[in-house]
Formats: structure tokens, sequence, C-alpha cells
């Protein structure tokens, strides 16, 4: 299978600041993505950040002022989606470090982006960005989250669930540790305000009861392999487990998959894979070696160095050898594949910036690996725009190529 190969990202901001002009890219093979088809030979024409035009180009006509960027035969797809971020937190009203992240994701065409693990200082940056003070993608925000240690009781779960409502964050996300009677709390009130809700799958509640519940994305895939597994009580000893109990894979019973599968498509969920999480931090592979990766240079040396302090004691323990990774790995392939062919919708997402993942540059080993596992580039590219826009119910009116919508339009090319 081809992969993509990401070629040039060109930037046709609609922000406040700047002055009204006409862009004309033209020899451009585009991917409307509102279907499979490949538009041949087009020019798009650009008008104050809104496409007005895609047409042939024997049917263009270049008209004065215009500024003519040249696409040499390049294929144009809509911006990308990350969709499982942890947006870097203002330090002392210091916004540096977040400013840096959003020029990341606009630099490698990622122009939305949900944040996995709020906080206060993220509402203030997506006013920024939308006011057009400041260039980055748009936002999609959780508040803080919801966990075995921010959560004390079902009372308390209910009315944070109805602060972070208030406070105007536009979903929850979930951590491990929750007992069942704040799970089924923080899901009625969820529910009941109408803010979707999702994300780890707490040990206490299980999958099944997180589906039945109105959880709208699983990340990571997470609680599958506890389903599948004969003994349920297994996954509660660490030792025993692993990391995202990857030490009993070989255990799991593929004949509980089908109804998982079912249960994924019955309560609407979407899933979050997050394979480039799994490979780089999960993976056999040293965590020395990605010191020196072309994009860390992106990263503070603290910062690469706290990544490979997280790694490092999973490799003295001896856990990440290939013998251990890779049937874990393969896995986790295999349960994409059989819940994608199977309809349930997936959702371009790297977990950035987190272990080895720098923001923006992720979602391309993402591609990679998901091509790897599968999944047509069609498919690939819808779970970044059109996937993304359907999961907060505004489908058409962002994560197509089409007239009246404002872009940043993605170039690329394919290997041979």
């Amino acid at each position: 299978m081809k992969h993509l190969v990401l070629f040039l990202v060109t930037c046709l901001l609609s922000f406040s600041y700047l002055q009204a002009q006409v862009q004309v890219i033209q020899n451009v093979h585009v991917l409307s993505l509102e279907d499979d088809s490949i538009l041949e030979n087009q020019a798009i024409r650009v008008e104050n950040g809104k496409i007005v035009e895609v047409i042939p180009m024997t049917k263009v006509s270049n008209r004065p002022n215009e500024t003519i960027i040249e696409g040499n035969g390049a294929y144009v797809f809509p911006g990308l989606a990350e969709f499982h971020s942890h947006i870097p937190v203002a330090q002392n009203g210091n916004t540096q470090l977040q400013e840096e992240a959003m020029w990341l994701y606009l630099a490698n065409g990622v122009l939305r982006v949900r944040g996995m693990i709020g906080h206060a200082s993220h509402l203030p940056l997506k006013a920024r960005i939308e006011a057009g003070t400041l260039p980055g993608p748009r936002l999609f925000l959780s508040g803080p989250s919801f966990s075995g240690g921010s959560v004390s009781s079902p009372e308390q779960a209910a009315q944070m669930v109805r602060d972070e409502k208030a406070a105007g964050y536009d979903h929850l996300k979930l951590h491990p540790g929750l007992e069942m009677d704040e799970f089924l709390a923080i899901a009625k009130t969820a529910k009941e305000l109408d803010i979707p809700f999702g994300g780890h799958v707490s040990l206490d509640v299980g999958l099944k009861v997180s589906l039945e519940n109105g959880y709208k994305s699983i990340e990571h895939m997470d609680g599958y392999v506890e389903a599948l597994l004969p003994d349920y009580s297994r996954v509660f000893d660490s030792d025993v487990a692993g990391p995202f109990t990857m030490l009993l894979v070989g255990e799991v019973d593929m004949d509980k998959l089908p109804e998982l599968v079912q249960m994924s498509l019955d309560h609407k969920v979407w899933i979050a894979p997050t394979l480039t999480l799994f490979d780089r931090y999960f993976g056999s592979k040293p965590a020395e070696e990605y010191r020196n990766i072309p994009e860390m240079k992106y990263m503070s040396a603290a910062q690469v160095q706290n990544w490979i302090n997280a790694k490092t004691p999973y490799e003295e323990a001896g856990i990440l050898t290939k013998e251990n990774v890779q049937p874990y790995l393969d896995f986790r392939n295999k349960l994409l594949m059989t819940l994608h062919q199977a309809g349930v919708p997936v959702l371009m997402t790297s977990d950035s910036p987190q272990v080895f993942n720098v923001p923006g540059f992720s979602i391309h080993h993402e591609i990679e690996l998901m091509s790897d596992a599968g999944m047509s580039n069609y498919e690939i590219l819808k779970s970044g725009s059109v996937n993304p826009a359907l999961y907060f119910e505004e489908e058409g009116e962002w994560g197509v190529i089409k007239k009246e919508l404002q872009q940043i339009l993605f170039w690329l090319r394919k290997t041979h």
C-alpha cells in the first residue's frame, strides 16, 4: 500500500488581522473527501479565506490582483485533526509552550485539535485563536479530567460535570480509577447537560458498562483487551497485566470480540487508536534512540529527557522486549481493523505532546501506522477531517473542500 507523504502546507488563514486577498491554487488534484473521487487538474480560488470555486484548469481565467500559487500536480485535501492532544499548560501566565504547540500543529497541516487533559489556561488560549490574535488550530477543549484522584464521591463528580459545562468546555475526559457509582453519576449528569464524554475505561467500570452509559469515544481503544480476557480479575495486578494489559494479550478470547464490536456499533461509540503512542512509548525501540530524531529539536532537552525517563523503567523491568511488544501491537492493529471494517468510526489521534510524539509531526507517524494496519488512504484522511466534524455534529461545516468553507489546504504527493 502506498503511504501518504506530506509535501507542503499553504496557509490560507482568515484571521482578522489579514487584509482581504484572493489566491488561486492551480494545477492540483483535489480530494474533496465528500466522496472518494479525485478531481484532476483543478484550480481552487480563495477569497478572504473562503473557497469560492473549485474548477477545472481549462476554465480558469486569472484576474487582476490575484496571488497565484503553483501546485505543480500536487494533491490537495482538507486540513487534518489531532483529536487526542495534551495541550500545554500556561505556567505562571507564560503561554510560550502553548503558542509553540499551536504553530507546530499548523506547520504540519493540523487545523483542529481536541484537548484531552484540560486546564483553565486552555480557555483563554482558545479565545485568542478564535479572536484572531493568535494563529492556531481550532480547539475543542476538555476540562480537568475525572479520575480516582480528582473524584471523591458521586455527588462531587456530578458537580464537577456541571462546573465544567458552565465554564465552557466542549467535552469531558475520564481517566482510570473511577468507582462504578462515581462513573454513573458522571454519565447521568453529562447526558442531562448534553456534553459528550469519553476517555479511558476504569477497571471497576469495564468496557460494557462504559458503552451502555454513553461513552462517546474510547481513547487508545482502551478496555477491549480487558473485556476479552477469560479471567477479568487478572487485570487488577499491574505486575501481571503490564501497561495497558500488554502482558495478557495472549490470553484474550477472540470469540468474545463480535459482541463487543456490535455493542460499539449499537451505542455509536468512536475509537481513538493513538497507534503512534503505543509504537513509541510501549514499543521495543530503546528510548535513547528517540533523543536525536529530527523533530525532537522542536522540544526542549528537559522535555525529551522526561519522555526518556517515562519509558526507561519499563525497559529496565524487561517489559518492552520484542517478544512482549509485537503480539500486543499486532493485536491492536487487528482490533482497529475489525472495528473499522464493521463500521465503528475512527478518529485521527496520536496523543501529542506525549512520549516521543511532537505536536503535528506525530500525526504523520499515525497516518503511516494506520496505513500499515490496513486502512485505505481515503479512510485515513476521513478520520482526520470528515469524521472529526461528524463527531462534534458539524458535518459539512468543515473537513471537506467545497465552496464557502474556510480552509487551510494541505498538499501531498504519493510515493512510488
